[in-house]
């Protein structure tokens, strides 16, 4: 049975920082990576990470974020740095299996405020 466990969400001043952690379980992965939703808004990208390390990112946190991953522990993280109010959302852990199966973690939630 595969599941995702995202964690690391929380209440952050603009600028602040955080590390959010994603542990996949299951299956083997293909692609990790980390979506996010902001209120009245569609799930969008934020970065994803291969098997190989190859990542891309959203524009809107180029510079700003870094995503890795461990593969030997199946895991995947996001560092948010200077982070800022319209990165407000809730954060989703997603996967992809070998057989190209898709998978999403519970979210966490990211408020950037003062």
């Amino acid at each position: 049975q595969v599941q995702l466990v995202d964690s690391g969400g929380g209440l952050v001043q603009p600028g602040g920082s955080l590390r959010l952690s994603c542990a996949a379980s299951g299956s083997i992965f293909t692609v990790l990576g980390w979506y996010r939703q902001a209120p009245g808004k569609q799930r969008e990208l934020v970065a994803v990470i291969s098997r190989g390390g190859e990542t891309t990112y959203a524009d809107s946190v180029k510079g700003r974020f870094t995503i890795a991953r461990d593969t030997a522990k199946n895991t995947v993280y996001l560092q948010m740095n200077s982070l800022r109010p319209e990165d407000t959302a809730v954060y989703y852990c997603n996967a992809n299996d070998v057989l190209a199966r898709d998978y999403w973690g519970q979210g966490t939630q990211v408020t950037v405020s003062s």
